[in-house]
């Protein structure tokens, strides 16, 4: 179990930013590492804030994981080895054509919910 939470802030100009808060009894600095397919993600920043028990962190998005389907960065721990978090990257065609296919799924059930509707009311009327 981690001595820490992470909660997420902002991500912008690939930079994702979150607050560490130190769980109760916990005062000591979190020592963070960040990996993206098993390699460290370099430039990770952890900084104290002014409230004691909190810590800013900061991650820069690799290039390397901007590419094409599902990339994932894990936050951990390194005292306890705990997963903190996670950040998610989806891009690239094999997207659109997965929405276009759920979008397609959601017209069709769509459309036989409105038979199935229709068909209710005018056996019920």
């Amino acid at each position: 179990m981690s001595r820490f939470d992470l909660t997420k802030t902002v991500m912008r100009q690939g930079v994702w930013q979150g607050v560490l808060t130190a769980r109760a009894g916990e005062g000591d600095a979190p020592e963070i590492a960040v990996t993206h397919l098993g390699n460290p993600v370099a430039g990770v920043s952890v900084t104290a804030q002014d409230a004691p028990g909190r810590w800013a962190l900061r991650v820069p998005i690799p290039a390397e994981a901007v590419a094409d389907g599902v990339q994932t960065l894990l936050i951990t721990d390194q005292a306890s080895g705990a997963q903190l978090g996670h950040v998610t990257l989806i891009a690239g065609e094999a997207l659109g054509d997965d929405i276009r296919a759920e979008i397609d799924l959601l017209r069709a059930e769509l459309d036989m919910l409105k038979r199935a509707f229709r068909r209710h009311c005018r056996e019920t009327s």
